[in-house]
């Protein structure tokens, strides 16, 4: 008798030890598949990343140049030039030749 209650007891703990490794095995299993999937995820950040600093350089010389413009229309010549294209205006010793 002693000896089938120690068979029942060592079979017991083997299937024991075969449902923890099974169990251990799907959690390796579910955070391999997890882990790729993240590694996926980031290098699509990376690349996100790298495009919103390409827009964010292209935002900064762009309101550079609209510094620029903004000092520019606020000079002497920028008001003689829209004077003269839109107004038609000259200076009284000024010669205007046109074209027949």
């Amino acid at each position: 008798m002693a000896r089938r209650a120690a068979y029942r007891k060592n079979h017991q703990n083997r299937f024991s030890m075969f449902l923890v490794t099974l169990v251990v095995v799907l959690i390796l299993v579910a955070v391999s598949v997890k882990s790729a999937d993240l590694r996926g995820k980031l290098a699509e950040y990376a690349v996100e990343e790298q495009e919103l600093d390409r827009q964010i350089e292209d935002e900064k010389k762009r309101a550079e140049e609209i510094e620029e413009y903004r000092k520019y229309t606020q000079t002497k010549k920028f008001a003689e030039e829209i004077a003269k294209e839109k107004l038609g205006l000259v200076y009284e010793d000024e010669i205007l030749f046109q074209q027949e």
